[in-house]
């Protein structure tokens, strides 16, 4: 006997033709039938994108992975940081939990999703768990079909149940803003054995869909659903490539290959999983991280600091060629690193004081002096792209969508010529300074006995930065150095990155070093960094508070917007607002993405937009 479940009707047949139509004639007298005619015209396809159609036919393996890659050997990675937890999807332990179980970089070891995506474009998913995907134009629904062969690392195939569980799992128990995604379905269909249907309240936020097939996959049966939400180092059971072999808290996580893999055939995963074993060792500090990686303990490690990328590598190993240094350009925009600044403090929550804290951070003199010049100032939040508002003034379009909120843009803003303040490297600039000091004005601020002092209280601006490592600390103490002149009493506070994870995390901070990562094709995940709602949320993103209603409003329009010029001029448009918030002072970023690594080991010829990602890797003397 087959069920299909469509909704409010039930068809049941056992080879009789009768019995079917007569079922249709009980959808059809209820109103359903030609709801589910519609659905059933929308094809079923291997895959779906954002905006515009997939660049990959079915049997195509992902551009950035080498197909021919050996299997084999291992690999020792490198982090700083610690670890207590196995879950990064709850709020307790979701930000010190273990690298390598599901992330772009060290690959979805364990945890694996409905659709997977290729980082070789800008937004595109393939199947992997789901075989085959089907969704209206209108996005107010998607449904998936499973792959019948897909199995958890127990041997356990992958079902509906599970499907429905892990979203109602995480719904209930996870943190922003993975929970507010997933309580977004009203609607879960079983319409077949393997496949299920999910119905949103409308089609508003067009990356809903996507978000839903990315969910990380868990199998019912061996997890704990009345502890999930609690911080824990118990492995979980995923359908990934890999198991857990070694678990040492805060110091060691080793995977290890499972032979009985379901997916090693499937086109997109050619050129993925190589290694027999994975090693991440974490270490308190880079320093530490740097000398074991000099060492070969760590074979291959990103470098982010340009003074040790420029002049790191005069030790025996590099010089006779036993490390390799590997130079990635970047095809997406520049991440925006920057102090960020908590709005709900009170001596920061003045958009003026804020500008003015901006425009004090000498980048010519940091450049030149602690980084051999080797970054480019950070203006924006999707600089080196098309989406930037740098440069370009305001479209017709963002106009129209920023028209409701005329405050909250300023004008050189609009008109594409703002700039940070480039000072002339001196770190004493006087002109900055006295730019800076008239715009603390504004907040009601000025000079006395050498202390900027608010005039209605008495009382001197300050304030502490928070720093994770020696590196954020240096930065911070050159910044301060400036802020003296205009007699700001700053300090930083260099704590070791599990407090500065649970300090963030907590808003217990006035500045924090941040980075916001960008992708050609933002989304819903912006909410969790930007949105009123998330301000106020546990766990969320937006760690500087920002409650400004054309955030709201331009999210919305990310989010729903059906054509790429509208998506383009609404991410422009964010962009404005964002800057013009000054919710953080704007550091540097580089267009590359640096690597280096020992001979033992071997990169693909070509790499993802994102830079390296290390389950594309393989070892040299695997054969």
């Amino acid at each position: 006997m087959r069920f299909f479940i469509v909704p409010e009707c039930l068809y049941q047949y056992s080879h009789s033709r009768s019995l079917a139509l007569a079922a249709a004639l009980l959808c059809a007298t209820s109103g359903l039938l030609p709801a589910f005619a519609a659905d059933e015209d929308v094809p079923w396809t291997h895959a779906i994108s954002m905006h515009g159609s997939p660049a990959l036919g079915p049997d195509e393996p992902f551009p950035y992975a080498n197909p021919e890659a050996p299997k084999g050997g291992s690999v020792t990675l490198g982090v700083q940081g610690t670890f207590d937890s196995l879950n990064s999807f709850i709020v307790q332990g979701g930000w010190t939990s273990a690298r390598g179980m599901r992330e772009r970089e060290m690959g979805n070891n364990i945890l694996e999703s409905l659709l997977v995506r290729s980082y070789g474009e800008a937004f595109s998913l393939y199947g992997l768990l789901a075989q085959r995907v089907r969704m209206p134009d209108s996005r107010e629904w998607i449904e998936f079909e499973l792959n019948p062969d897909a199995k958890f690392s127990d041997g356990s195939p992958v079902t509906v149940e599970d499907v429905i569980f892990s979203l109602e799992l995480i719904r209930d128990k996870g943190r922003p803003p993975y929970r507010n995604w997933y309580a977004s379905i009203v609607e879960k269909q079983v319409t077949a054995p393997n496949r299920l249907k999910l119905v949103f309240e409308n089609g508003d936020n067009r990356e809903l869909p996507l978000l839903i097939a990315l969910a990380p996959i868990y199998s019912k049966k061996n997890t704990d659903a009345e502890t999930f939400d609690k911080s824990s180092l118990k492995p979980p059971v995923g359908s990934g490539p890999y198991t857990f072999k070694t678990i040492e808290p805060g110091r060691l996580v080793v995977y290890e290959k499972n032979p009985a893999y379901w997916a090693k055939d499937l086109p997109v995963k050619a050129g993925f999983d190589n290694f027999d074993e994975i090693r991440v060792e974490y270490f308190r500090d880079q320093t530490t991280l740097q000398e074991a990686f000099k060492k070969g303990l760590v074979q291959a490690l990103q470098f982010r600091d340009p003074a040790r990328w420029a002049t790191g590598f005069n030790f025996p190993a590099a010089e006779n060629g036993n490390v390799v240094k590997l130079d990635v350009p970047l095809g997406v925009p520049a991440a925006m690193q920057g102090i960020a600044f908590n709005t709900r403090r009170d001596q920061l929550s003045d958009r003026n004081v804020r500008k003015a804290l901006r425009m004090l951070f000498d980048f010519e003199w940091v450049n030149r002096n602690l980084y051999h010049g080797l970054y480019t100032r950070t203006a924006g939040y999707w600089d080196d792209s098309d989406l930037s508002s740098i440069g370009r003034p305001a479209s017709a379009r963002e106009k129209e969508l920023l028209a409701p909120f005329p405050d909250a843009v300023d004008p050189e803003v609009m008109a594409g010529s703002w700039r940070p303040a480039d000072a002339d490297g001196s770190g004493r600039d006087r002109k900055v300074l006295r730019a800076a000091l008239a715009e603390f004005g504004k907040a009601g601020y000025g000079l006395k006995d050498r202390k900027l002092v608010q005039e209605e209280t008495g009382r001197q601006l300050t304030f502490e930065i928070l720093a994770k490592n020696e590196d954020e600390e240096k930065l911070a103490l050159t910044y301060i150095r400036t802020l003296e002149l205009l007699g700001i009493d700053a300090n930083v506070r260099s704590i070791d990155p599990s407090q500065f994870e649970d300090r963030r995390t907590k808003r217990d901070f006035d500045m924090v070093f941040n980075t916001w990562t960008a992708s050609l094709s933002p989304g819903a995940e912006q909410y969790g960094r930007w949105s009123s709602k998330a301000a106020d949320a546990e766990g969320s993103f937006n760690f500087v508070g920002a409650k400004e209603p054309a955030i709201d409003a331009l999210i919305d329009a990310i989010v729903g917007a059906r054509s790429h010029e509208e998506f383009v001029d609404a991410v422009r448009a964010f962009d404005r607002v964002l800057i013009s918030g000054a919710y953080a002072v704007p550091l540097y970023h580089v267009s590359d993405d640096w690597v280096a690594y020992w001979n033992q080991v071997s990169p693909p010829e070509k790499h993802s937009l994102y830079g390296h990602e290390y389950d594309t890797w393989w070892s040299s003397t695997a054969r």
